[in-house]
């Protein structure tokens, strides 16, 4: 019985005050892909917490922590990157939060990696991830965090043949100095100083 009892009280107290879902495609052959630059961020975010995310809710695997003393909900979408919306419009409309209290961490090609772009709306930006998202919650007024990837090598590339690759050597060298930042990035928006998080993160 002291066993069940203390699983309990490790859940937080308290409604779900934020979202934080990181973008990307489940199962072992999409591991550590470009395009699953926001599962990354998210399963650092949780480490720092001690949270594990692998419980199944909203389309999802799920951790509950506290970060920043908020109470926070980790996801991590199953249904795969162009239906990421599914995942965020169940879990807000579960906790009646508005989009500005979802959180997303999501790969961008236009960045290279060890640099983010932190914007506090915005639209998809040709990300499909996103794209779904604003079309199923019907808002684009929600925070991200875009985490560089690297362009395609050339013009030609096949885009999803790119994002579906692996860093190299060096690459993932400076992806890590950014998801190394993913909490304390996280902290901030959650706590509502996203000005400063800006003025901090973007373009370094």
């Amino acid at each position: 019985m002291r066993n069940l009892f203390s699983k309990r009280a490790a859940v937080p107290a308290g409604p779900v005050e934020f979202l934080i879902v990181g973008l990307g495609n489940p199962g072992k052959e999409y591991e550590n892909t470009r395009h699953n630059a926001g599962f990354m961020a998210v399963d650092c975010i949780a480490g720092e917490l001690g949270v594990k995310i692998d419980r199944l809710r909203f389309k999802s695997l799920c951790g509950d922590g506290v970060l920043a003393g908020h109470r926070v909900l980790l996801m991590k979408p199953s249904t795969f990157m162009n239906l990421s919306g599914q995942a965020v419009q169940e879990a807000a409309a579960f906790y009646k939060l508005p989009m500005e209290r979802v959180l997303v961490f999501v790969d961008d090609i236009s960045l290279e990696p060890g640099h983010v772009r932190i914007r506090r709306k915005g639209t998809d930006g040709g990300h499909n991830g996103l794209k779904n998202i604003i079309y199923l919650t019907g808002s684009d007024q929600f925070p991200r965090v875009k985490i560089g990837v690297g362009a395609k090598p050339y013009p030609d590339y096949d885009l999803a043949k790119w994002v579906l690759s692996r860093f190299s050597a060096e690459e993932r060298k400076a992806l890590d100095s950014v998801l190394e930042q993913a909490a304390d990035i996280a902290k901030l928006i959650v706590s509502g100083r996203m000005d400063e998080a800006m003025n901090g993160y973007n373009g370094k």
